[in-house]
Formats: structure tokens, C-alpha cells, sequence
């Protein structure tokens, strides 16, 4: 398309310098001012009406992505406003929001909300063992003592990892195995990542500092900072998924499903 225009273009000002440099008034140049001043008029009409097309093209194509992209944010944001750290939930799920078509589960965005968490945990894991292997190589006391807060903290957050991994599965497993069993996933999915939750507020009140450089320090808490209100926010919106599920079947009680099961 630009080398399309800029040919155009091209020619279109050749046209223009010949015709300023052709005199009509000598009689053997006649048929050269014809042929020339008719070839550059048809570069003319053909320039001036294929620009408006892609530039309006151009222009549709773009306003379609703002307007479906505003949609998808707004849409985030409507689903994100019960989450504790709406702002980071929008930031979670909108690049996965705006190539969905929606409206999107509700049970979907729990999943992704859930995934997403998992996945800061693993990288914030490998970060701190990072730190821990550094702090190995050192036997002053400071370092000693922050290498075990820091080996403690791996084995939180491993645990942690391991905690929203079966909660991811857990949720997977609901409206597959009968209404009776919803408040069994329920309870544990809302416990494991709950203790996620806690075990890395844990680790970022145990982790003091000294021997460990003020950069590294800033970065292992914002990781685990950061993983502590994906947890957060993956209970909101699991919380909103198992409402809306709820209301989709007509279950108004569903510990009179659980006695069902146990009886």
C-alpha cells in the first residue's frame, strides 16, 4: 500500500513538472501536451480516490479495535469490582478478556484469575532461590541468617504453588460431579489459597533485610507482595463464580446438598 502511494505520488509531480515545462502553444508539442496532461490527470483521480478508501478503511478498522477494546475493559472492570486490588485484576485478566469473545464464564475468570496467581508464585519461587544460591557463598552471620528466612520463605511459597495448583484443579472439577459436591470444592479451594495467601504474608514480614542488598531486598518484597493480592483477588473472583453458579441451578442452600451426599 505505501509503495502503491508513494509510485503515485511520484509520478503524480513528474506529471506536474512536465506539464509546467511543455509550451501548448507550439503546434508539433500539441499531442505531447495531451498525453501528458491525460496521464496525469488518471494518476490524479486514481490518487485522490484511492487514499480516502484506506484511509477510511484504515480509520474503521481502527476504531472497531478501540471500541472492542474499551468494551473489554470495561467489561474486566465490572467483574474486577469486588476483587480487594481491583486495579491489578484488570491488569490480570484483560489480556485475556480482550481475545475472547464475550461475555466470558464467570467460572473461566476464576480460572484464569487462579492460573495467573500460579504462575507469579513459580517465578517469585525461582527468584528467591536466586537470592538463596548468593547467599550460600557467604558465611558472615548476616547473610546466615537471612539465607535461612529465605529458605524458609522458598518452602512457603512452594507450598503455596502446590496449594493453588490443586485449587485450580479443584475448581475445574465443578458442575462435572453433581450439585451435591459444590460446597465440598467450595471449602477447599477457598482454603488452599487462603493459606497461599498467608504463607506469603509470611514471608514478607520474615524477610529483615540485613546481609541482603537494598535492590534485592525491594524486589523480593514486591514478588511476594504481588502474589499475596493475586490470591487475594483469585478468591474474589472465585467467590463471584460460585455465586453466580449457584443462582444459575437455584441452589439457595447448599449445605442441604452436602447432607444429601453424606446421608
Amino acid at each position: 500500500m505505501g509503495i502503491c502511494l508513494a509510485t503515485l505520488a511520484l509520478n503524480f509531480v513528474d506529471g506536474l513538472w512536465v506539464f509546467s515545462q511543455t509550451d501548448a502553444t507550439q503546434p508539433n508539442d500539441w499531442k505531447t501536451f495531451m498525453f501528458k496532461l491525460t496521464g496525469m490527470l488518471s494518476l490524479y483521480f486514481a490518487f485522490s480516490m484511492l487514499v480516502p478508501i484506506q484511509w477510511l478503511t484504515w480509520l474503521g478498522f481502527s476504531t472497531i479495535n478501540v471500541e472492542s477494546r474499551s468494551r473489554a475493559r470495561s467489561y474486566v472492570e465490572l467483574q474486577c469490582r469486588s476483587a480487594l486490588y481491583s486495579d491489578l485484576c484488570v491488569q490480570t485478566l484483560l489480556p485475556y478478556v480482550s481475545k475472547t469473545r464475550l461475555p466470558i464464564s464467570s467460572q473461566l475468570l476464576a480460572q484464569i484469575s487462579l492460573a495467573s496467581c500460579l504462575s507469579k508464585a513459580r517465578f517469585t519461587k525461582m527468584y528467591l532461590n536466586m537470592v538463596a544460591k548468593k547467599l550460600n557463598q557467604t558465611t558472615e552471620d548476616a547473610y546466615a541468617t537471612n539465607n535461612q528466612t529465605i529458605e524458609e520463605c522458598i518452602q512457603q511459597i512452594d507450598d503455596g504453588v502446590n496449594q493453588i495448583t490443586q485449587s485450580f484443579k479443584e475448581l475445574q472439577k465443578i458442575g462435572k460431579d453433581g450439585d451435591e459436591n459444590l460446597m465440598w470444592h467450595e471449602s477447599n479451594v477457598k482454603t488452599w489459597v487462603s493459606a497461599a495467601l498467608t504463607d506469603a504474608t509470611t514471608c514478607i514480614d520474615g524477610i529483615l533485610g540485613g546481609g541482603i542488598n537494598k535492590r534485592e531486598l525491594v524486589m523480593i518484597k514486591a514478588r511476594l507482595l504481588n502474589v499475596k493480592q493475586m490470591a487475594s483477588n483469585s478468591l474474589a473472583m472465585f467467590s463471584r463464580f460460585t455465586t453466580s453458579y449457584r443462582a444459575s441451578r437455584g441452589i439457595k442452600n447448599p449445605e442441604i446438598l452436602t447432607r444429601k451426599r453424606l446421608f
